[in-house]
């Protein structure tokens, strides 16, 4: 994915790890500050920007991944294709478009905005909480999916049937479901009555 003068902001060239900076948010989503990422997600969390991404195939089944076991917040459960947090001065919609590249080395096609949710989830496994102002986006992924694996370790198309199976018996992130009836409207109007969204 090509450089922007935000990610060129927010990368390093020397290998060494780099700060990572989230956008602090008010109550309306006006944006207030910065702060590292881990301090804003440690209790009882600071209101930030994030987006969360609902891919679909052809036939309406939704794309879930299996967060991988090395990262430091819910690894190991299930949630929405791609989630994250902008860069300072990077739009919630060209987050979401390159993390959804970076984790699943895959380009949404027909991405749309989906409306905004606000949300406290705290993690009882970690202790982090997710207080976020979250922006969804719904759309297609029509190529093949390029997992990275320190990102994620597992990936799956799920019907509305299956992922309520799914949810049942595995554990799935703490904002999955707020994220997912957030966005339902969106998903139904992209995928259309038959998919049973």
């Amino acid at each position: 994915m090509p450089s922007t003068p935000v990610t060129a902001a927010n990368s390093s060239s020397n290998g060494t790890a780099q700060e990572i900076l989230l956008e602090l948010v008010d109550e309306d989503g006006n944006t207030i500050g910065t702060a590292e990422k881990l301090s804003a997600h440690q209790a009882p969390g600071r209101l930030h920007r994030a987006f969360s991404v609902f891919l679909f195939d052809e036939t309406g089944r939704l794309l879930l991944q299996r967060r991988a076991l090395g990262k430091y917040h819910s690894p190991g459960v299930w949630s929405n294709t791609c989630c994250g947090h902008p860069y300072p001065g990077e739009s919630p919609f060209a987050a979401a478009a390159r993390r959804t590249h970076e984790e699943l080395g895959v380009s949404p096609s027909l991405l749309a905005e989906a409306g905004t949710v606000r949300y406290n989830h705290p993690d009882p496994d970690s202790g982090l909480v997710e207080q976020e102002y979250n922006h969804l986006f719904v759309g297609l992924a029509q190529s093949a999916l390029r997992p990275d694996p320190e990102e994620v370790g597992e990936t799956s198309f799920v019907t509305p049937d299956e992922l309520a199976e799914r949810h049942a018996r595995a554990p799935f992130s703490a904002w999955f479901m707020t994220v997912l009836d957030a966005a339902r409207p969106a998903i139904r109007e992209l995928t259309g009555p038959a998919a049973g969204w």
